[in-house]
């Protein structure tokens, strides 16, 4: 019941087969350039982020070398000057473990970077190719 009389040419069915590796071909170069974005985006967008990180941490280590040297002076005025030196690396060094410790948990929890936008679309193409829906029931799509 397909109108002809719009201009639309009928194809065979033959001819529509020969179409798929074609159509399958640019599903997949299309899916290979959405991750190429993708990754691309999330990489510059971490490149950023990691200088700017870089650039604070290197105020942040200026401005603790100035703090340890004033809170060194602070304990020098009740304590001798060696004490108050000992007493502030020894809580320096007490706080720098327990910052390696959170870290290490942190990154354990870590997930790889994953491009998790094309990953979606690939298993969706791969349903629409299977014919089913997107809750997986094997019913055809409509």
């Amino acid at each position: 019941m397909t109108d002809t009389s719009r201009g639309t040419p009928r194809r065979s069915l033959f001819a529509l087969i020969g179409d798929i590796p074609r159509l399958l071909m640019d599903l997949v170069r299309s899916e290979i350039e959405g991750l190429q974005k993708e990754l691309l985006d999330k990489v510059k967008h971490a490149g950023v982020g990691i200088g700017l990180i870089v650039t604070a941490l290197s105020f942040a280590f200026f401005a603790l070398g100035v703090l340890v040297a004033a809170a060194v002076i602070a304990l020098a005025q009740v304590l001798p000057g060696w004490a108050a030196a000992l007493i502030v690396a020894g809580s320096l060094l007490v706080i720098a473990a327990l910052l390696v410790a959170i870290g290490v948990q942190q990154i354990k929890k870590g997930t790889p970077p994953t491009p998790t936008k094309t990953i979606d679309s690939i298993k969706q193409d791969v349903r629409v190719l299977k014919g089913t829906n997107s809750s997986g029931t094997g019913r055809r799509a409509s």
